[in-house]
């Protein structure tokens, strides 16, 4: 699925905002933590506190919102549970997968007919329009009525429950890790009261990650550079190249670590083409954000660098939603395991 220009650049705007890349970073506050209070044998009612406020939930939400906000982690997260059917709206998407069938599922999902604003997301009206009573939103930006967002109060007032993403209360995700999908899914089991499905799959990831982490103990840890293919963020030739966040932690389980980490305080960096050329890269993780053919742009990259021992190895893989906050990062740890140490697995 290819992406007309505007709409890829609404999307790496939204990106942009979403991760703190294009402004300062701000201290991890307030994560998203949750708590339990005093269900009954029902599993209700159910408080968590969500970015400093408290959402009651006296029953499982039928009618769910879920907004862009470039991510597919939180539309994920909800197919996982096997909780597709309570969406009524959803604006994520990622036109591939490494999840057998996942992208098409998301497809099929309602998207509400709505018209969508500049940063490709519902404004207030349309919100309130599709009578939720629970939003899903990555950040808190897609609550923030500068943007043109209704905001968790005017969703309270229409008897609307609100839900901010792990991380995502200061619109900082440079210190996300693989620990905050799971903090995801857990929450998702409690408001759903699918507690036990959600603890399955994370104790199910958990499991595969520790094994491979198990097989590549001990050996050398590569530099790795991961980036989006074919995406503009900012001013330079390599604007979307990841120096922080839940990309990191995925690397470590893999045996890697990142080439670029210290080229930002925020979760991207912004590099010329000549500081992109004096890092040795051991290897290159290409994520596809709805581009049919990532593994083309790293095939082009590894012939611009042909000095990298990535090129010299032609050490590259191709990833899409995995390497994302969402259900299924024991994924991505495992096929950059697979390519940094073959082997070893």
């Amino acid at each position: 699925m290819s992406m007309n220009r505007p709409a890829a650049a609404a999307l790496a705007a939204a990106l942009c905002l979403l991760t703190a890349a294009c402004g300062s970073s701000s201290d991890d506050k307030a994560s998203a933590k949750s708590t339990e209070a005093g269900a009954s044998k029902s599993g209700y009612p159910v408080t968590l506190d969500n970015c400093g406020q408290q959402e009651t939930f006296k029953k499982a939400p039928s009618r769910v919102v879920v907004m862009n906000g470039a991510s597919v982690a939180e539309v994920s997260t909800l197919l996982a549970l096997g909780l597709g059917g309570k969406i009524v709206a959803n604006q994520q998407t990622y036109g591939m997968s490494e999840v057998e069938g996942r992208a098409e599922a998301i497809k099929k999902l309602p998207t509400g007919d709505v018209e969508l604003n500049d940063a490709y997301d519902i404004p207030r009206e349309a919100m309130l329009g599709l009578r939720p009573d629970m939003v899903l939103s990555t950040t808190s930006y897609g609550f923030d009525e500068k943007n043109g967002f209704a905001t968790r109060e005017q969703l309270k007032e229409v008897g609307a429950n609100s839900y901010v993403s792990p991380q995502g209360c200061d619109q900082d995700t440079s210190k996300m890790t693989i620990a905050d999908s799971y903090q995801l899914l857990r929450d998702m089991g409690k408001v759903f009261n699918v507690s036990d499905k959600a603890e399955k799959l994370i104790a199910a990831s958990e499991k595969n990650i520790a094994a491979v982490a198990d097989k590549v103990k001990g050996e050398k840890e590569p530099k790795v550079m991961v980036l989006f293919s074919n995406m503009a963020m900012g001013g330079n030739d390599f604007s979307s190249v990841v120096a922080k966040g839940i990309y990191n932690d995925i690397l470590a389980k893999a045996g890697g670590s990142n080439a670029f980490e210290n080229a930002s305080e925020t979760s991207f960096a912004d590099l010329s083409k000549e500081k992109v050329a004096a890092t040795d890269v051991d290897a290159l993780v290409v994520i596809g954000y709805n581009d049919p053919n990532p593994a083309a742009y790293a095939k082009k990259l590894l012939k611009e660098f042909p000095q990298w021992p990535a090129a010299k190895n032609n050490a590259y893989v191709t990833l899409s939603d995995s390497m994302y906050l969402g259900p299924s990062n024991d994924l991505a740890v495992e096929k950059i395991a697979k390519m940094l140490h073959p082997d070893a697995l």
